[in-house]
């Protein structure tokens, strides 16, 4: 059920989540020579982590507040990175032997996310012309 909390447990922990990939990917991209871009890797590769553990910790404590639930994977982890919602799915897949499933979403996400941004740019440099 949505809520004035939930909202608000979306928008806190959103603030907080994205000013952590902000200071994260900033802090990575200065601290080491790269031709990869590390800080985006380093924010959705501990994303999906944490994701992970919470859901685990979730599954063992099922008493949780349903507005911690949604502040800690909607609001934080969903400004830090959306990949690690991709990563849990995906993972919940293959976990049921739905390996079909998982992999047409591994690379729909993957390589439908790089076309769409693809699409995105280059539809937009050649409007702007």
């Amino acid at each position: 059920m949505m809520n004035m909390l939930t909202i608000l447990a979306v928008a806190s922990g959103g603030a907080i989540g994205a000013t952590l990939r902000f200071l994260i990917n900033n802090a990575v991209n200065k601290s080491f020579i790269h031709t990869l871009p590390l800080g985006t890797l380093t924010v959705n590769l501990l994303g999906s982590l944490l994701i992970g553990t919470l859901f685990a910790y979730f599954h063992l404590n099922s008493a949780l507040s349903p507005h911690l639930k949604t502040f800690l994977t909607t609001g934080l982890l969903g400004a830090l990175t959306t990949y690690s919602t991709f990563a849990i799915e995906s993972f919940f897949l293959l976990e049921s032997g739905q390996y079909g499933h998982a992999f047409a979403n591994m690379a729909l996400n993957l390589f439908g996310s790089i076309l769409f941004a693809g699409i995105g740019y280059m539809t937009l440099i050649h409007f702007t012309k």
